[in-house]
């Protein structure tokens, strides 16, 4: 299955290479099939194609105050040329002067530039009269007139005309430094998180806890103000600005309810506090018995990031693919080859299978070096190189396994994204508020059972480290282990990883806030929905990588202590494997759940018999 997977991936890879042609959406082409900044090959029926635009790195529209839609294409003349027009040109002696003078020749390649002021066709191959200042943009290198009637005109109707996929892609490319910048603002985030739990004291989690409130609140209130701004700019007349808009208030709807749930939720369990730094100490001294675990997230990034930008690469090229037409006068035009839009499809399977792919043999490699460690007879002598054990039984045993549970996710995700998108379709309508609400219900079900198989991939893997079974007898093994165990360890555990949660959730608020600070200067050019959705997401699993750690560590030593439960009772034939300070510590907890359930009941009888008392009267 996978390798059928990973040969249509590489299929898809190939096809775009051989079929794309991302240059011409990172330097822009003229009207005549040739890409700027590049020697062009010759398209057949196009005179003036193939040329050689090594110096010509600029896009200049003839017509930039006049540009017109005809049918479904935009209607327009288009050159590479060597600079813009700094200055406004009145009359075909100015045209003809600026090229003289700086190379740069604003008429068809047709026309020489002696012949600008005496050849009878000059007014159709020249550019309307008076040509206005112009300044090269870095979308697309093309110029972009600078009156202010003009560069109204020229953006309202080129920038709305551009097909939805390649303004994404533009905002992508345009906005490429800053989705660096956040990358590595993420890494660094992930890098003192992953510290700051390694060293973790009570004064540590109520700062780290102070601090995810305050982040909350501070994207919340940075979207609501975006969106109160985007509102009241008049100015607002492309298309890139409404949906930009729009997708801030979607932003900031769904950051607010995130907020409110999770600020519900850390007042509800604030008096775990200490117990969680427990439990965290105990999770470090395991990891401290194979101490390069920490360092496992950093080859996970970098295959993350290798991946994802080849993924990205691969984007660019399937969103340039297309056939080169001629059209009347010599110019070309570039159709969308047939069934592109299924290979997009399958690219975005491709990315969430892939991805999880990757961290779900980071979490078999944790998981295995746990377990190694564990049942370890002597735990002042600790395993050789666990880390490099669990990773050669990993490829060589349990690729099978990782495969099988990664698919799983894409498998419930993919349904998840469509029934939203059918779901937003349907608020348009005025009608089916029944289908609405159904929708809405499914999507809830699809995300609970996400989360449910992310779990349960988590404990077969660390079942499959323990027994050797392929993942299907795992899931179930894990299932039944943790059923019958469920009383020892459930809240904390829980609660554990709550933690580890506002930690994914406050490196993902400070790169959003920057993304937000960085994209929203460009808002009239750049469709950075897209690009920050991205870069959120690359921050959440960045941080899952490199905290999951601590995660898997956690749901490993409780899996195994489960285990070691049922296999052995205590007895000198039978020992434990656990260490004590981890058997007590799990007697506490259960002493103090234990108290609270009798001291609910106790205070629910006393309502009840209060209750009864009066009706018996």
């Amino acid at each position: 299955m996978h390798c059928l997977g990973a040969e249509y991936l590489v299929f898809i890879m190939g096809y775009s290479v051989v079929a794309g042609a991302a240059g011409r959406l990172l330097f822009g082409y003229d009207s005549f099939g040739n890409v700027c900044g590049k020697k062009n090959s010759p398209v057949e029926g196009a005179p003036l194609s193939g040329q050689d635009m090594t110096l010509k790195k600029h896009v200049f529209f003839m017509n930039s105050c006049n540009l017109k839609v005809k049918g479904m294409r935009l209607d327009r003349t288009a050159l590479c040329v060597s600079s813009c027009p700094e200055e406004q040109l009145d009359s075909l002696e100015d045209v003809q002067l600026f090229a003289n003078t700086s190379g740069s020749f604003l008429c068809v390649y047709s026309l020489n530039s002696f012949n600008y002021t005496h050849s009878p066709k000059a007014d159709s191959l020249c550019p309307r009269l008076p040509v206005p200042p112009s300044k090269s943009f870095p979308l697309f290198n093309r110029c972009i007139p600078q009156t202010p009637e003009c560069y109204s005109l020229f953006a309202s109707v080129w920038i709305n005309d551009v097909d939805t996929l390649h303004r994404i892609l533009s905002g992508i490319m345009s906005g490429r430094d800053t989705i660096l910048g956040l990358c590595i603002l993420t890494l660094a985030l992930s890098l003192a998180m992953m510290f700051t739990f390694r060293f973790i004291t009570t004064l540590l989690v109520n700062i780290f806890i102070s601090l995810v409130i305050l982040g909350l609140l501070f994207v919340c209130g940075v979207l609501w103000w975006l969106y109160y701004d985007y509102t009241n700019d008049l100015s607002i007349e492309l298309d890139t600005e409404r949906e930009n808009m729009k997708c801030v208030l979607g932003f900031a709807i769904v950051s607010t309810g995130i907020t409110a749930v999770l600020l519900v939720l850390i007042f509800v369990l604030r008096k775990r506090i200490k117990l969680t730094v427990e439990l965290f100490q105990i999770t470090n001294k395991a990891i401290s018995s194979a101490p390069f675990l920490l360092f496992q997230p950093l080859w996970t990034f970098a295959i993350l990031i290798f991946f994802w930008v080849l993924w990205v690469a691969v984007l660019l090229s399937l969103g340039t693919a297309g056939a080169a037409q001629v059209m009347e006068g010599g110019q070309v035009e570039y159709k969308p080859l047939s069934g592109i839009r299924y290979m997009w499809c399958y690219h975005l399977i491709g990315l969430i299978w892939t991805s999880e792919f990757i961290l779900a043999c980071q979490q078999m490699t944790i998981a295995g070096a746990v377990v190694t460690c564990y049942f370890n007879r002597s735990k002042n002598d600790p395993p050789d190189r666990p880390i490099l054990s669990s990773l050669s039984i990993l490829f060589f045993y349990h690729q099978g396994t990782v495969v099988k549970g990664s698919f799983l996710i894409p498998v419930v995700r993919i349904p998840r994204i469509i029934v939203m998108y059918m779901q937003n379709a349907l608020k348009e309508q005025q009608h089916g508020a029944l289908s609405r609400y159904l929708f809405r219900c499914c999507y809830c079900c699809f995300w609970c059972l996400d989360k449910y198989l992310l779990h349960l991939n988590q404990n077969a893997y660390t079942t499959t480290a323990i027994n050797g079974t392929d993942f299907c007898t795992s899931a179930k093994d894990a299932f039944k282990i943790l059923s019958k165990n469920s009383s020892h360890f459930t809240s904390i555990n829980c609660f554990g990883d709550f933690i580890i949660f506002l930690g994914k959730v406050l490196v993902v608020c400070f790169t959003v806030f920057g993304g937000l600070m960085a994209f929203n200067y460009n808002r009239a050019f750049q469709v950075w929905a897209v690009p920050l959705l991205l870069v959120a997401f690359f921050a959440y699993l960045v941080a899952h990588s490199f905290l999951s750690v601590f995660e898997t560590v956690l749901d490993a030593l409780f899996l195994c202590f489960a285990v070691d439960l049922e296999t052995n009772d205590g007895s000198s034939e039978k020992p434990y494997f656990m260490d004590q300070e981890f058997l007590s510590f799990v007697k506490r907890s259960n002493k103090l759940n234990n108290a609270r359930a009798r001291q609910d009941e106790h205070s629910l009888r006393n309502d009840e018999g209060t209750e009864l008392q009066a009706v018996a009267r």
